[in-house]
């Protein structure tokens, strides 16, 4: 953490917060995700140890970028983000006291979720946890996917998961309904939601 300026926090959720920082070498703004380890936990959250592993992995332009992992003598690990200016509900929300979004800008972030999600279903990745915060907006105003934690690797014949992950409003029928077994669709429904 020494190599960055902590600027303001963003958010705080169930698992530790997000601050806006700045690299003190290169001056570039980022997002760090502080995730808190407390005592007599087992360690490093599970989902976190997924979302690091995925976002090594997937590299696209509609992916959020992992910068750096940092683990500091601090019971707290810290994950460094290319820096994002809001999520699509901030978006949707400023956009619903004015005027709708143009049906061009509709479609090109449709494209953009489509592009991200098909690059995750060609790697064997399931999302699982589509909504409109774990979608961001950049400076240039393009979507790129975010918070991979609940997401996992498949091979088919598509293995058991469990049907309670994910957001309720944006979970698939099958996901609702207690299905065991589920693949690339449950995304798709997902999108449709959004």
């Amino acid at each position: 953490m020494k190599n960055y300026v902590i600027l303001e926090k963003l958010c705080e959720g169930a698992y530790g917060a997000v601050y806006k920082a700045q690299c003190k070498a290169t001056n570039e703004v980022v997002a760090i995700k502080k995730i808190r380890v407390e005592d007599g936990d087992e360690g490093i959250p599970a989902t976190t140890i997924r979302e690091v592993a995925l976002l090594r992995e997937l590299k696209h332009e509609n992916i959020v970028r992992l910068i750096e992992v940092l683990m500091p003598p601090s019971k707290a690990v810290h994950l460094v983000f290319e820096y994002m200016t809001m999520d699509l509900r901030a978006l949707l929300d400023s956009h619903a006291k004015k005027r709708p979004l143009d049906d061009a800008v509709v479609k090109k972030y449709l494209g953009q979720i489509v592009a991200a999600i098909l690059f995750c279903h060609k790697r064997r990745f399931l999302r699982r946890d589509f909504k409109p915060a774990n979608v961001l907006v950049d400076g240039n105003g393009d979507l790129k996917v975010a918070d991979f934690g609940f997401s996992r690797a498949f091979t088919p014949p598509v293995r058991s998961f469990t049907s309670k992950v994910g957001t309720l409003w944006y979970r698939a029928p099958e996901m609702l309904l207690g299905a065991s077994s589920y693949s690339t669709p449950v995304d798709v429904w997902s999108i449709g939601i959004l």
